[in-house]
């Protein structure tokens, strides 16, 4: 079994979900494709030049927040895999699926369509990132799951709450595990590199996002949707954090 690319996925709620087509479209420097779903609920967004990577979906229940979609040759073999490693299957769409991770975290197994070309980094940042926020009785095991479904390069963080999954080179999305000071239920946001934060934050200031808190080398914002999502001082090509070149690259939480 083979993951052969990846969509990080922005939920939002549905009656918000222009809000978050505007801004996200802006950041990212795509057009949506056209809507999709029984009540028009899943949109893409598509680059020029590159395979696309990001999606947007509306919904009903919640505020929102965000998942991963695993794309495979074989939709069924890694539907079976996660649920050896212990997942739930919540639906079956036939050929694709939707899982619950042992932690409760939803993710997707869909068909691979060929994509290969990673979106370019646009005005100094990337969407490359799904951060697991992960509460601290269910870590352990919550890491395990990702690591032995998903087969990536496993590297410790910046900090001691940090593990990085690092996907096979070409992919467009690795996989940050935080650990949580508290026992809450878990929950995923979207992050983006940046080469400059106090740059991007300033774009995305003016496209109607607003800053919730900062940290030791992120700022967390909050679209316009209302969705919380982290802008994170690494670099853009190779994810890494900006300071020593092969250690930049593996310890980049």
């Amino acid at each position: 079994m083979t993951i052969r690319w990846t969509y990080a996925f922005a939920d939002r709620p549905a009656a918000r979900l222009a809000d978050a087509c505007a801004f996200w479209t802006a950041v990212t420097g795509t057009r949506l494709s056209a809507f999709r779903g029984d009540r028009g609920e899943f949109v893409t967004l598509l680059p020029e030049g590159a395979d696309p990577s990001g999606k947007l979906q509306g919904v009903t229940d919640g505020a929102g927040g965000a998942h991963i979609d695993l794309c495979t040759e074989d939709v069924r073999e890694l539907t079976g895999r996660a649920r050896q490693h212990g997942a739930a299957l919540v639906a079956d769409h036939g050929d694709w699926a939707v899982l619950r991770s042992p932690a409760g975290l939803l993710f997707c197994a869909v068909p691979w369509h060929g994509e290969a070309v990673r979106p370019p980094v646009v005005s100094g940042s990337r969407l490359d990132q799904v951060c697991l926020d992960i509460p601290p009785s269910r870590y352990d095991s919550e890491s395990a799951f990702w690591a032995g479904l998903t087969g990536w390069e496993r590297l410790p963080g910046s900090r001691p709450e940090f593990t990085v999954l690092r996907p096979p080179a070409g992919l467009p999305h690795r996989l940050l595990l935080q650990r949580l000071d508290e026992d809450r239920p878990a929950s995923a946001h979207l992050d983006l590199a940046c080469a400059d934060i106090p740059a991007v934050r300033a774009r995305h200031e003016k496209l109607g996002a607003v800053v919730a808190s900062e940290g030791a080398h992120w700022t967390v914002m909050r679209d316009p949707a209302g969705g919380l999502y982290c802008l994170t001082g690494r670099d853009p090509e190779t994810g890494g954090l900006p300071a020593g070149p092969a250690q930049g690259a593996a310890d980049a939480g």
